[in-house]
């Protein structure tokens, strides 16, 4: 008799569907033995970037590429004037590879290349798939391959790098738009200038967007042209390298969002009809393009595209020594309706017949082969539909990934701020989605997404906030509107922090409320980069308020960090009553207690809670987050015991409340 997979074992409820659970376990074990081989393991399978694209031999050069519609395909460059010559025209092998080998002296550091394919009915340029540098002209805006060779290559210091996850603690960051200047940041500049920063605000890991290579700059990394390749417009291989080895040596792990749900339409820059065909990494019929994002869907059920993708997770790991992954866009491609229009209020809706089953096979193994390469490698999903097993472990009939994203959370914030008055919101509600969640999965909380900074939406502090942060957010400024948006926006933060069972996501500036949206140079606003950076001057100011919320926001990672496994430790409620807007909870020695009324402050506030001494560690009502001082933090607070709940070792804690507060208490028994 097979035995019960464990994420069936773990959740009842998906028993009537344990032949699809099955059926795509089986199909990820027996696609992994078909692409292994025989005496081979997946991590062998994985390493087409050794054998594609340009690489330096004893007697010179070698070049591949898989092609099988080309009809002939020549190398072309700054070596040969960009022309069509016979010495540098490819020989067709087995399988639809083309192949050629060039003397040393043809090819130098910095060289400029492409291809050359024709096909029955056409032909055209075309950047290599394993391009591992791409580069634009600064004039003519056209991008080229370049070859990448330097007499001094980097060399990492930083060895056996383990990453600390208990619990995570994820900067999210644009290496671009992370200077203050109006213009495009570079690896070395995030290197100097922003790293300290995180180290200094207590997170333990970078997740970096807009890696790899894409041509249009404002699609925020998403619609990548060159998978191999880092972006060039950020500066060089080595730097990214460089700011990696250092983000090491501070103890913070560098995790990529790395987007192999969909790739640009574009065909001279990226893999659209790469040799003319339609379908060669892409499909062919009518899933080939995204109805919503423009642009095309893998075809997950070719080995070859599967060689790719696979190898490319493998070579960003071994390359640049990245510790993990972020994978986008994870719903489009487990559902053939990309989850679009999709509600997903039932179990029913994971298991009728709209999964991709090859691409829940590309993440199984995605996920297995990045383990297998790392150890301590980290993934996360980003991923709405709440697919049961995705952060499951493989061996136990899952899709590996380590974490998911807990998407709903931001919208829940989003949507309270937009459409609920202050007086009516409700702990209970609030508690509820910020713990409501698979007890065999972590997933990452996050306050808000960095979607909700791009044109169109609003981060939390500027819906709280608005057009008063232009004219109030000095100190010795006083306005009712400001008060209330940074007050919510600590409690908003904190809350959201507290309540983790894996770890905590925070956007690049939004940990000090930066202003505005971010807006990439388009036509629209006359390419501007007014709105494409982070204006670090404004937490650095004394006269400015963001300085609470920058030390706020310091205070409270350095205060979950310090509690090992504080992610891990049970979410006890402890008080919610919704007629008073109260609400507290407890893990291990700490005590949260929110006061999410807008006008009524507490004296002598009973809650429930152990018997035992409370002290203050931290309240958002100090002077050094922007508040009032009402609370005097020398006070320990002994609990009152009551018979009716003695026997249970509980008692009444009295505190005072100040409305819209946070304070954290450490319990002793």
């Amino acid at each position: 008799m097979k035995k019960t997979l464990a994420i069936i074992r773990h959740d009842p409820w998906l028993e009537p569907y344990s032949d699809a659970i099955n059926g795509r376990h089986d199909e990820a074990v027996r696609k992994e033995k078909e692409l292994a081989g025989k005496g081979g393991t997946l991590v062998d399978f994985a390493n087409a970037h050794k054998y594609f694209g340009l690489h330096k031999t004893r007697s010179g050069w070698a070049f591949r590429e898989w092609a099988p519609n080309a009809t002939a395909v020549y190398l072309i460059g700054s070596f040969n004037n960009w022309t069509e010559k016979a010495e540098f025209a490819l020989t067709r092998i087995d399988g639809g590879v083309w192949e050629i080998t060039l003397p040393k002296d043809v090819l130098r550091h910095g060289d400029l290349y492409k291809l050359k394919v024709h096909w029955d009915g056409g032909c055209g340029e075309r950047i290599p798939a394993y391009s591992t540098r791409t580069v634009q002209d600064e004039k003519t805006l056209i991008f080229s391959a370049q070859v990448w060779q330097p007499a001094r290559p980097y060399k990492f210091k930083v060895a056996d790098f383990k990453p600390q996850t208990n619990p995570l603690l994820i900067y999210e960051c644009h290496i671009g738009m992370g200077e203050d200047k109006e213009g495009v940041g570079t690896y070395e500049e995030f290197r100097v200038n922003v790293l300290p920063r995180i180290e200094k605000d207590g997170y333990n890991a970078i997740q970096i967007m807009a890696i790899q290579e894409h041509p249009y700059y404002g699609s925020f990394g998403y619609h990548v042209s060159s998978f191999y390749a880092a972006s060039s417009r950020f500066g060089t291989p080595d730097e990214l390298k460089r700011l990696i080895d250092d983000a090491h040596s501070r103890g913070i792990a560098v995790i990529m969002d790395i987007v192999h749900s969909h790739a640009v339409k574009n065909e001279v820059e990226g893999l659209g009809r790469f040799d003319g065909s339609y379908d060669q990494y892409f499909y062919g019929d009518s899933r080939r393009e995204h109805p919503a994002w423009d642009s095309l869907c893998f075809d997950y059920g070719k080995n070859q595209v599967l060689h790719f993708l696979l190898s490319n997770c493998k070579f960003w790991l071994e390359e640049y020594h990245f510790d993990g992954f972020r994978f986008d866009g994870v719903t489009s491609m487990l559902y053939y309706n990309h989850g679009l229009g999709q509600a997903f209020s039932s179990y029913d809706d994971y298991y009728n017949g709209g999964q991709d089953t090859n691409a829940i096979t590309y993440l199984t193994l995605a996920n297995k082969l990045i383990h297998k390469v790392n150890p301590h490698a980290i993934t996360i999903a980003e991923e709405m539909s709440g697919m049961p097993g995705l952060a499951n472990k493989v061996s136990d009939g899952g899709i590996g990934f380590d974490y998911r994203m807990a998407m709903g959370i931001p919208d829940f914030w989003i949507k309270t701020i937009k459409e609920k008055k202050d007086e009516d919101w409700k702990p209970t509600a609030i508690f509820w989605e910020l713990t409501n969640r698979r007890a065999d999965e972590k997933t990452i909380n996050y306050a808000e997404s960095h979607d909700q900074a791009l044109v169109g939406d609003k981060t939390i502090i500027f819906r709280l906030i608005d057009s008063d942060m232009y004219w109030h957010m000095m100190v010795d400024d006083h306005n009712m509107n400001v008060d209330r948006g940074i007050a919510l926006h600590k409690m908003i933060r904190l809350v959201t922090l507290a309540t983790i069972n894996g770890g905590y996501l925070n956007f690049m500036g939004n940990e000090f409320g930066h202003p505005e949206w971010i807006d990439f140079p388009r036509e629209g606003n006359g390419w501007s980069y007014k709105y494409a950076r982070r204006q670090w001057s404004l937490v650095d100011r004394e006269d400015l308020k963001y300085k609470f919320l920058g030390k706020f926001d310091e205070d409270i990672i350095h205060l979950v960090r310090s509690k090992r496994n504080f992610q891990a430790t049970p979410v006890e409620k402890l008080w919610d009553k919704d007629d008073d807007q109260v609400l507290a909870f407890k893990r291990g020695d700490l005590v949260f207690v929110f006061n999410f009324n807008p006008s009524k402050s507490f004296s002598d506030y009973g809650i429930l809670a152990p018997e035992g001494c409370y002290s203050h560690v931290l309240n958002s009502d100090q002077d050094i987050y922007g508040g009032y001082n009402n609370i005097d933090t020398t006070v320990k607070h002994l609990t009152i015991s009551d018979p009716l709940y003695q026997p249970h070792g509980i008692g009444w804690l009295k505190l005072y409340l100040p409305a819209r507060s946070v304070q954290v208490l450490r319990y002793k028994k």
